[in-house]
């Protein structure tokens, strides 16, 4: 048994796909319409054949009140790993990503948090 998907739930869907690929840089893998929402999940360029990352849209009213609730405290939806949080930390900077934690060390590893601005905080890691 292997992981498949990973997902996280999204406000939007249309800027959730545009901040996803233009800004962090996946890639499409699905993206297919279903109705007002569609199916689409993202993989990282340097691991297409990896685990995806689907972009849920957030229609539940108990997943709604999830997500707003770790929004409020502060607590990530997921993570990412990469290899250089300094220059991965600039890059998004630069393209107006909003970091509500800037980089630190932890000690064994690098974290830093921002904002997807759909409704998540995602947690960025460099081992």
């Amino acid at each position: 048994m292997r992981m498949y998907i990973k997902s996280v739930m999204v406000e939007d869907q249309n800027k959730a796909r545009d901040f996803y690929t233009k800004i962090l840089g996946f890639e499409i893998k699905h993206d297919i319409a279903m109705g007002e929402h569609a199916w689409i999940t993202l993989v990282s360029p340097d691991e297409e054949n990896s685990i995806e990352l689907a972009l849920e849209p957030n229609q539940y009213p108990p997943a709604q009140t999830l997500q707003k609730s770790l929004m409020a405290d502060g607590i990530p939806w997921t993570a990412f790993e990469v290899d250089d949080m300094a220059a991965e930390h600039k890059r998004l900077e630069a393209a107006g990503v909003e970091f509500t934690m800037a980089p630190k060390d932890m000690g064994d590893f690098h974290m830093a948090v921002f904002n997807d601005t759909c409704g998540n905080l995602i947690q960025l890691i460099q081992n």
